[in-house]
């Protein structure tokens, strides 16, 4: 396992105390939950019911919740008592996934590049990750529909995928997840969709939920995440939603593993589900500008267009030196923190700089094609 490079930056910035810093290495937001859900979390503060262990595989209110949203994006009728399960953050959801079926040895498949957060788990739970590589397809990404047909073999377990993907912003189209659903079917496979950001979409794409593909609703297990869409990262709820022949399992991991979610946080998570889809639209219209924002800022340079998500990556190679190099001299010359992708999928990957757009309002993110120009000559 590797470590991932965020906290580094990010305790750099932190110890600068430089408010003139710009903000683009974690995965944050400053654009705030609806004020509905922090009403719904102080008041739940004050109600001892939540001051409780039980029940363990999350609140009612919630699982309903969850069941309702993850049915109408899929067409999939899930059943709150049968098929959901509440998970600390949608990261452990994947860790109780992964440590619920897969062995050692079994390999998981994701894209490259990818979240060193998720290939870790896949480490932590005795599996090995196979990688496929996302393509450059002009200034967009497009997954290798051929190498995920070589990637497959006797020992492959599932698929990890993400749509949009962090940290690339890459969107799976409709051809790529048949692609990927006929494997599954013919090969037996599991298929774990990260739905943390399946909503932040630029430019008008659709929601695309894997187990709306024909044949496929009972080999997808969804997790989901308040802390992108509904900007609850501090929150850590996230769910799991799989074929109730799996619950028993993933109850038995999930209690043994974090034993129960945050009880003060998950009347807050249902309300904010509840809203439905015009409260991550209007957050997404933010995230949407200031990616053109970013882009415009830094037009001419080797910056990759994400179709969704919080970030897009730069090709520090073709600037003629490494993203380690690059972090450095943006975060003493111009006062960018951002964080190289060492570790984060394959040695190609690891050329590549993200750039977080989610945590900087226009205003401060207007003027950094600049401070790149200054940098890099």
């Amino acid at each position: 396992m590797s470590g991932i490079g965020v906290d580094q930056a990010g305790n750099r910035a932190d110890s600068a105390s430089d408010p003139d810093i710009l903000r683009l290495e974690n995965l944050d937001t400053d654009v705030p939950p609806h004020p509905s859900v922090i009403a719904a979390t102080a008041a739940a503060i004050a109600d001892d019911r939540n001051n409780s262990y039980l029940p363990f595989t999350g609140q009612q209110h919630l699982r309903q919740a969850v069941a309702a949203h993850v049915s109408r994006l899929s067409g999939v009728p899930y059943d709150p008592g049968r098929n959901v399960l509440i998970s600390a953050g949608g990261l452990s959801g994947i860790l109780n996934v992964l440590l619920a079926i897969i062995e050692p040895g079994d390999e998981v498949i994701l894209t490259d590049p990818i979240y060193i957060g998720l290939l870790n788990r896949v480490r932590l739970a005795g599996g090995v990750p196979k990688l496929v590589p996302l393509l450059k397809s002009g200034r967009e990404w497009a997954l290798d529909r051929d190498a995920l047909q070589q990637a497959v073999s006797e020992k492959t377990r599932a698929f990890l995928l993400m749509s949009p993907s962090m940290p690339s912003g890459a969107y799976l189209t409709r051809a790529d997840w048949e692609a990927i659903a006929a494997v599954v079917r013919d090969r037996g496979l599991w298929l774990i969709y990260d739905a943390a950001m399946e909503r932040i979409l630029f430019d008008g794409r659709p929601v695309i939920h894997p187990a709306s593909l024909p044949g496929i609703a009972d080999r997808v297990i969804t997790v989901g995440s308040a802390s992108k869409e509904l900007r609850m990262i501090g929150w850590r709820v996230g769910w799991i939603v799989a074929p109730e022949r799996l619950v028993p399992d993933l109850a038995l991991v999930t209690i043994s593993n974090v034993v129960v979610p945050v009880g003060i946080a998950q009347q807050a998570a249902a309300v904010a589900l509840e809203l439905g889809d015009a409260d991550v639209r209007d957050a997404t219209a933010i995230w949407e500008a200031r990616r053109d924002c970013l882009l415009a800022e830094l037009e001419g340079l080797p910056v990759m267009r994400p179709a969704g998500g919080w970030s897009l990556l730069i090709d520090a190679e073709k600037l003629g030196t490494t993203a380690g190099a690059l972090s450095e001299r943006l975060f003493e010359k111009a006062k960018i923190a951002a964080t190289p992708l060492s570790g984060w999928g394959s040695a190609d990957a690891a050329r590549y700089l993200r750039l977080v757009f989610a945590n900087e309002p226009m205003e401060r993110l207007r003027g950094i094609g600049r401070r790149f120009r200054l940098t890099l000559a």
